[in-house]
């Protein structure tokens, strides 16, 4: 539905438009690379979709809007809500900067979600999943030491990759980390996580540069740094090869190091810092996560239970 097509900004205006919204969102929020490049491709396919209706960015009302939503049938709860996050951040700011009178988004309804608790694993998997590496090979013991890293940090995938040599203090035994909104962080690494650290950057990290430098700590075969996907890819193999049939995901890890903190008593004020939580309700899940393991345990394992 458009009312007033006078209002419109020009097709060829509508990226550039997009583009300065994306600008400004980043210098706000400090946004990961990896978050602007979902705000693009979700802005990208709605205005594909307005285009193919003859409907306009700056003209579009609050049905078109669940109308657009509406359209992915399949999609889930979750994918429907960061559309809607995503709409909503971009029509706020074209209010904001007076390119519309009203914001189309704001009477649209957001939709339930319910709260899905992290998957994590048992500390006994986490083990099998730490020695799933061959340690004598070059490529092993670099996967051994990001593992090792991910586990004692709890940090993002993002992070973790990311990670360049500057930040890594051995002699502190801690990580200076950047995380999201540009927040710093500072997280103790742990002797064992150290250790492996040690050996990767003496005997692994050499061998697999050369003659080149680079700045990243965790570096490829052609001395490139990793990537997300490609340490999601090396997490499901070695969860294979180790015999672990838990589901996993990309924070696999960093799941399992907040609810085993936890698990052995960590204030969780602590575990929000450590994870670089703005708010400490984002961190509160972990708390469910392991008070079902505590009960798991106790039915197991009391004699009353």
């Amino acid at each position: 539905m458009q009312t007033d097509n006078d209002n419109e900004v020009p097709a060829a205006d509508v990226e550039a438009l997009v583009e300065r919204f994306l600008d400004a969102i980043w210098m706000e929020r400090g946004l990961s690379e990896h978050t602007l490049a979902a705000y693009r491709s979700d802005l990208t396919a709605y205005c594909r979709w307005l285009a193919a209706r003859s409907l306009g960015l700056t003209t579009a009302q609050t049905p078109d809007l669940m109308q657009y939503l509406a359209s992915h049938r399949n999609a889930s709860a979750r994918s429907t809500a960061r559309r809607l996050s995503t709409l909503r951040r971009l029509y706020q700011y074209l209010a904001r900067e007076r390119v519309m009178e009203r914001d189309p988004s704001a009477e649209v309804p957001a939709p339930r979600l319910g709260r899905t608790l992290p998957k994590s694993l048992t500390e006994a998997n986490v083990e099998r999943l730490l020695s799933a590496p061959d340690t004598e090979a070059v490529l092993g013991l670099r996967d051994r030491a990001m593992l090792e890293v991910m586990y004692a940090t709890g940090l993002r995938v993002s992070e973790l990759v990311r990670l360049l040599g500057v930040q890594v203090n051995l002699r502190q035994g801690a990580l200076r980390i950047t995380g999201k909104g540009n927040k710093e962080r500072v997280v103790p690494l742990g002797e064992v996580a150290i250790q492996w650290l040690e050996r990767y950057l003496t005997q692994s990290r050499p061998a697999l540069l050369g003659n080149a430098t680079s700045q990243f700590l965790f570096v490829t075969q052609r001395g490139e740094p990793m990537t997300r996907q490609m340490f999601w890819h090396l997490i499901k193999r070695y969860a294979r090869s180790a015999g672990i049939e838990h589901p996993l995901s990309p924070h696999t890890l960093r799941h399992a190091f907040a609810t085993h903190l936890l698990n052995h008593g960590a204030d969780l004020r602590v575990v929000q810092l450590l994870l670089g939580h703005s708010n400490i309700s984002t961190t509160q899940i972990y708390t469910h996560v392991a008070r079902t393991r505590l009960k798991e345990l106790h039915a197991r394992h009391h004699p009353r239970g």
